[in-house]
């Protein structure tokens, strides 16, 4: 059922912290949008290891509980969230299509961490 899975690390400051990653810990940029003007969501690459960067005006500082989820992908969102609501997640967002091709959930698992259900649209 899940296919991917990445952590996503929000930040107050998206080009500042775009650029310590990549110039200082070597990742690379792979992905953002939107493709113009100021990033809301970067994907990066180090190796094997994938990285999300999102902006987020609101993120707290380091002791922010809540400034990372994780990122999984799954064959069918919706599917992927009742199985994850039957195993004792709690669903946040319902499934819902995204303008940059993908249809999203939000959940906290069984310990209120956060979790973003991607499934790719045809």
């Amino acid at each position: 059922m899940f296919t991917e899975a990445f952590p996503i690390v929000t930040t107050p400051d998206l080009p500042r912290l775009i650029g310590f990653y990549r110039d200082v810990v070597g990742f690379e940029l792979t992905y953002r949008f939107p493709q113009e003007g100021e990033p809301e969501f970067v994907a990066l690459r180090l190796g094997n290891s994938e990285l999300g960067l999102a902006a987020n005006p609101e993120a707290g500082g380091p002791a922010d509980a809540h400034r990372w989820e994780l990122c999984v992908y799954a064959d069918d969102c919706d599917a992927a969230v009742t199985a994850l609501r039957s195993a004792g997640a709690s669903v946040t967002e319902e499934p819902v299509d995204q303008p940059w091709g993908e249809r999203s959930a939000r959940v906290t698992d069984p310990d209120g961490n956060r979790m973003l259900v991607l499934s790719r649209l045809s």
